[in-house]
């Protein structure tokens, strides 16, 4: 990886903190029902993402599904802009219209967000395709878990990645359990890593606990890519530390399993790294913690005090521009209408059928 490529490495340890201590932060106010719907969060997999934005550049495109809140605060999207979405505000990254699952940050190429489980595969090797077809050297990072290689639109995207030689990463995020299930008892191959030489795809495996490692062989990956484009996979073997949405247990794993893999912490293992070859303090660690820790309750701050978004463009971004023609109502104006017209019986009873527009009955 050339120096124009590599990240400083306090600098990769910091913006794990930020995702930790984002994260934290989301919980309380999930708990402090200050944000609604679905939430789920990416503690301890802050070495995957991490890694992966630090082997590529940042005009290369990122693509996620529900567990995103670290997908865009590692692609550079505001901590105040990520938190006022969850809380459903007008200054959310995605407007106060996606919630949770659902961030988008145009500007710096991340691109979701999508909460059906492996239905932005095939998006990935559009958005991989787009780029080859402009002689673009971008690469397309697609991050997902190990729920979704079961699905049918992986495998269909997978297909189509090596058939056209797209600029791909497929990146499992085997964090050993999709929802409440553990890998073992959902998938039938012993290594994920295998459903890609069906499709002759190459892959890898990865220490997805590692910064550095991840770091490395995605480094690798890229070079690969940009000098001749193909698809590639990687398996990250990971761990949350939390259950799979906030409103699982996880009472099906042992205490002694989570504290074995707690003992693996991705920061833990980094800033030990770098503290044993002169490159930090714990001062300067200490430093580090406490940024993180004040961007996450400012973030929080901002977010309370943000407005929601006005009712009136609730179907501006629900309807494709131009679809509903000028001057025509609303669907809610319409429905009003409706309640105060009179409505004709049929003979069988239940009103008559709606008449089209400019025709007689």
């Amino acid at each position: 990886m050339s120096s124009a490529e590599q990240r400083d490495e306090v600098e990769m340890l910091a913006l794990m903190l930020l995702i930790r201590r984002f994260e934290e932060r989301a919980s309380q106010q999930y708990q402090a029902q200050k944000i609604g719907g679905f939430c789920h969060l990416y503690i301890g997999q802050e070495a995957v993402v991490c890694g992966a934005v630090a082997a590529t550049r940042h005009d290369d495109y990122i693509i996620t599904a529900y567990r995103d809140h670290a997908h865009a605060l590692a692609r550079g999207t505001s901590p105040n802009a990520c938190m006022a979405e969850l809380f459903g505000k007008a200054t959310g990254c995605s407007r106060g219209l996606g919630g949770s699952m659902h961030f988008f940050d145009r500007e710096n190429h991340m691109y979701g967000g999508h909460a059906i489980v492996g239905a932005h595969v095939p998006l990935a090797a559009g958005m991989a395709f787009a780029s080859k077809y402009r002689g673009e050297d971008r690469v397309t990072l697609c991050f997902f878990g190990d729920g979704a290689i079961n699905q049918g639109a992986f495998h269909e995207a997978l297909n189509l990645a090596a058939l056209f030689k797209l600029p791909v990463i497929f990146i499992c995020e085997n964090n050993l359990f999709a929802m409440g299930t553990s890998v073992k008892r959902s998938t039938s191959l012993k290594q994920i890593v295998d459903r890609a030489e069906g499709y002759d795809i190459p892959g890898e495996i990865v220490d997805g606990m590692n910064f550095r490692e991840v770091r490395d062989q995605l480094a690798e990956i890229v070079v690969s890519i940009r000098k001749e484009p193909h698809p590639a996979f990687v398996e990250a073997r990971t761990y949350r530390y939390r259950g799979h949405s906030m409103s699982d247990p996880a009472s099906y794993r042992t205490k002694e399993e989570l504290e074995k893999y707690r003992l693996d912490d991705p920061i833990t293992r980094l800033r030990a790294q770098l503290t044993r070859e002169g490159k930090l303090t714990h001062e300067q660690f200490d430093q580090l913690d406490q940024r993180a820790k004040k961007i996450a309750l400012d973030s929080v701050k901002f977010a309370e005090e943000s407005p929601e978004p006005p009712l009136e463009k609730l179907y501006d971004y629900t309807y494709a521009n131009g679809a509903m023609e000028s001057g025509r109502p609303r669907p809610p104006e319409r429905e009003e209408k409706q309640r105060a017209e009179p409505q004709e019986k049929r003979p069988g009873g239940g009103p008559a059928p709606a008449t089209p527009s400019g025709t007689k009955k």
